[in-house]
């Protein structure tokens, strides 16, 4: 349940953000970017300063789409908060990233569980302006659009702890690089501490590991052979899955989450 309504963009596709949702971004901008800079990967800020993101107001799919074309052949459209794994997939291969429309509101402004559009554009559409990442992007989709329902649950997992909150190490130190850390001050920082459990890049391992997603991660996989994470886009996937499920989930590294009476 949210208590967000989707924008809905005009027939030129630009949606009208009023001046509060402008200072919005405007703040929340201002205080991740010291952040990313210390704390994020190279392909991840190399893709920021790509992008050359509006400051001061809420960028609009159309303009931030055109960067992506001319980058990787990606876009941006917006759909509401949450959308079945299903369309997710389709629209990954198709090379369009499905972007949440609202900005979130002040009481909302450290931690917002839903994404919206902050999260989408300052987090993702940077990994999405380079080649390799968005190449990835794209297989994951492709294999979920022909994958049955039953394994989206299990496929979803690759894609949350490698482009969602995969981290790296870059000259020894340990950096980030998913899109749901970027866009997460207090995340941002735990994630990097060292403090959480870290393991290595493994397909089957990341398939069995469960996630919640309205907490910092307790673990974390360490890609630092990127190579190897874009060599995973060819391997039989929907193999790995079925192994993944003969061996069955890890058990959960945090509580249940609490269901209301």
């Amino acid at each position: 349940m949210t208590t967000y309504i989707a924008r809905t963009p005009d027939p030129r596709g630009h949606i009208a953000y009023d001046a509060s949702e402008d200072a919005v971004w405007r703040d929340l901008l201002a205080r991740q970017l010291p952040n990313v800079r210390r704390h994020m990967a190279r392909p991840w800020l190399d893709g920021l300063a790509a992008l050359n993101l509006p400051e001061t107001r809420v960028p609009q799919c159309a303009e931030v789409s055109d960067r992506l074309r001319a980058a990787t052949g990606w876009q941006v459209a917006p759909v509401p908060a949450l959308i079945p794994f299903q369309r997710f997939f389709a629209m990954l291969a198709e090379r369009t990233f499905p972007a949440a429309s609202f900005i979130r509101r002040r009481e909302h402004f450290d931690y917002i569980e839903e994404p919206d559009i902050f999260h989408e554009i300052f987090g993702h559409a940077p990994l999405l302006a380079d080649p390799r990442f968005a190449a990835f992007s794209q297989a994951i989709g492709a294999t979920g659009a022909r994958a049955a329902r039953a394994d989206h649950a299990w496929l979803i997992r690759l894609y949350w702890f490698t482009i969602e909150f995969g981290l790296t190490h870059e000259a020894g130190a340990l950096k980030a690089l998913g899109s749901g850390l970027a866009s997460s001050v207090a995340e941002l920082e735990w994630a990097t501490s060292g403090q959480a459990e870290l393991r290595p890049f493994d397909v089957v391992d990341i398939l069995r590991m469960p996630y919640r997603i309205d907490i910092p991660q307790p673990v974390y996989f360490v890609i630092d052979d990127l190579d190897a994470l874009f060599d995973a886009t060819r391997r039989d996937l929907l193999a790995d899955i079925a192994t993944a499920r003969s061996l069955g989930l890890h058990s959960p590294r945090y509580a249940p989450k609490a269901v209301p009476a």
